[in-house]
């Protein structure tokens, strides 16, 4: 899939069925992929594709904070950014579009015009349903302090969730004083807002073995066949057959031509690359390769997507027993404080993640909410959705202290104050199943429900009775979706990564997702 074609507004029937009288709003979880972006790699230029495409405006306007050490102040470079690369005689050379443009020129995998503007409308439609429609969002806004905002290291995925914010909020639902947002970051060897295979071994073993039995199971079939007769003759010649493990591997040939299609046609490959028969036939394959180790195996949906998830959840939970040390805190405020806002807030209503598709299509398959389903769009995004029971009442905040290191000596207080302490998340990273009665009966009168571009999805393991809203197994349980997540939430992610590198990649047994 390419571009996403959103839906209309909920219609007013459509918001009274999915947003029933008995049920209030209590946190909204949104994760979204980046907007379009030009290919990753530059492939089938022997295919009239060009290298460099010049879809990328913002390079005529950049702007760096800049440090003037002599006044002892910060202020803007506005700078104009042009490519070079290798010439023929490896000379560098100033890169140039399709028809000889050296400005405006995206580098490799980054962010278009199409995509900030395809991301700032789904800000816009966020806007409309929780703004206008529902009004869990106040219009304006004087700080962005009850609003969790993170991504990757990836710069096409925080420029979109910055596009997003923006389109939710714009200037005129900004107060004047509108102080920086805060947005949170990660070291990519921490990241787990998408499968981070570049920094988890076991993950990585898991990942090739899985995308090895997708190459072993089609490329001798009639399906690999037929792509080759449509494309093989563009191939390069050291790969000259399509295949799932070819150079360029059948998921690239797929990221190429979902990046033209979104674009316009000065980057256009040849027909046979767009026949809707081979089309599907990729995607098929590539869904498969990528994601059938989250429907299948438990380890795989740990270290894939599990530690995310966790974060997810614990999010959740943060917000029904208000334990100041969960995610559920503020981590705006002013310079060198949290868990306050600049306006009093101490709660996140709404968390902002920008991320991937393979975040997108793991959190699912891992949710057994996946079957069937094509390759995210550009800008597809997955809300989740937690609602309290009308009349229920909330639990008064759990004030849980931060345990002081077991040694104070001048060296841990230099080196390991913050990893030192022992910080009690409350009932968020515990499982469901050793939780006494008295914590577990926290989560009662709790719902979660997930949307995906705005099309409700449903978890298997919520469908049973007790699981779920009486009448509507869409919503979840709290406690029923925790115990979901619970069951692929790594303790220790790091350690996980390091652990069964001699063991077998696939479970001896089935170990479906969604239960």
């Amino acid at each position: 899939m390419t571009t996403l074609q959103p839906r209309g507004p909920y219609s007013q029937e459509e918001l009274q069925q999915l947003y029933p009288k008995g049920l209030e709003l209590r946190l909204v979880q949104v994760l979204l992929r980046h907007g379009e972006r030009s290919p990753v790699s530059a492939r089938f230029q022997n295919a009239g594709l060009h290298a460099y495409w010049p879809y990328c405006a913002v390079a005529r306007q950049m702007v760096s904070p800049t440090y003037e050490a002599g006044e002892g102040k910060w202020s803007p470079m506005q700078w104009r950014k042009r490519l070079e690369t290798f010439g023929s005689n490896d000379n560098p050379v100033v890169v140039s579009g399709p028809g000889g443009d050296v400005d405006a020129i995206c580098n490799l995998g980054e962010l278009t015009d199409k995509g900030r503007e395809t991301t700032w409308e789904l800000g816009r439609r966020l806007r409309h349903l929780y703004v206008d429609q529902l009004q869990y969002m106040p219009a304006m806004i004087h700080d962005a302090d009850m609003i969790y905002l993170r991504a990757t290291p990836m710069p096409r995925a925080l420029e979109s969730l910055q596009q997003v914010f923006w389109g939710m909020y714009p200037s005129k639902a900004r107060a004047a004083s509108f102080p920086p947002v805060t947005i949170i970051t990660r070291a990519p060897a921490d990241e787990t807002l998408f499968p981070n295979d570049s920094n988890c071994r076991r993950f990585a073993q898991l990942s090739r073995a899985f995308a090895q039995r997708t190459a072993d199971r089609w490329n001798g079939t009639d399906d690999m066949e037929y792509l080759n007769k449509l494309i093989s003759k563009w191939m390069p010649e050291s790969s000259k057959r399509v295949a799932v493990d070819s150079h360029p591997r059948l998921s690239g040939i797929m990221d190429t031509v979902n990046s033209t299609l979104a674009h316009g046609p000065q980057t256009r490959l040849p027909k046979e690359f767009y026949d809707t028969k081979g089309r599907k036939i990729i995607d098929k394959i590539s869904v498969e390769e990528w994601f059938s180790g989250y429907q299948e195996s438990q380890e795989y949906r740990a270290l894939g997507i599990g530690s995310l998830m966790g974060d997810v959840v614990e999010q959740m939970v943060g917000s029904v027993e208000q334990n100041p040390n969960d995610q559920h805190r503020e981590v705006g405020g002013k310079d060198g404080s949290l868990g306050k806002g600049r306006g009093g807030e101490k709660a996140i209503k709404l968390a902002l993640r920008g991320c991937h598709d393979t975040t997108l299509a793991g959190i699912l398959a891992s949710l057994g909410a996946f079957d069937g389903e094509p390759w995210p769009p550009y800008t597809s995004h997955i809300a989740f959705e937690v609602f309290k029971k009308s009349g229920l009442q909330a639990h008064a905040s759990t004030q849980t202290k931060a345990e002081a290191p077991a040694s104070s000596s001048w060296f841990g207080s230099l080196f390991g104050s913050a990893s030192s302490k022992t910080i009690s998340t409350g009932i968020a990273r515990q499982k469901v199943e050793t939780l006494q009665e008295s914590d577990r009966s926290k989560l009662d009168g709790y719902f979660v429900r997930i949307r995906y571009n705005d099309k409700v999805m449903s978890v298997p393991g919520c469908k049973a009775a007790g699981k779920h809203l009486e009448g509507d197994d869409s919503f979840c349980t709290l406690e029923a979706f925790k115990s979901v997540v619970d069951k692929y939430t790594p303790a220790n992610w790091k350690q996980a990564c390091r652990s069964n590198l001699d063991a077998p990649a696939f479970p001896e047994k089935p170990e479906p997702s969604g239960y």
